[in-house]
């Protein structure tokens, strides 16, 4: 990945047990325009439906994502590959 698509420190933000993932441009999510997205951090709980979810690596990840950001997985699907990797950030921000 170059470093003109990764994610910046300014666009995934850490408060209180969030991410706030600043989206490229305001986005439909749950049918409302939406700049910003709020993520939850993960528990165990999560970690252990993720391993035993079905599918591929990337349709569990997606799922897993929209879980936490408590968002549609069609919503996460119909993403541009940027702000899934800021999305992915997110969820990285808890696990590193």
């Amino acid at each position: 990945m170059s470093s003109k698509t990764k994610p910046s420190a300014d666009t995934v933000i850490e408060r209180d047990g969030y991410a706030e993932i600043i989206l490229s441009r305001p986005r439909q999510v749950n049918g409302v325009d939406t700049a910003v997205l709020r993520m939850r951090e993960p528990t165990v709980e999560d970690m252990e439906r993720y391993q035993d979810d079905k599918g591929t690596d990337a349709q569990r990840e997606v799922r897993m994502i929209a879980n936490l950001c408590e968002i549609a997985p069609d919503d996460v699907r119909k993403m541009p590959l940027r702000d899934y990797a800021r999305l992915q950030a997110g969820v990285a921000l808890f696990t590193t």
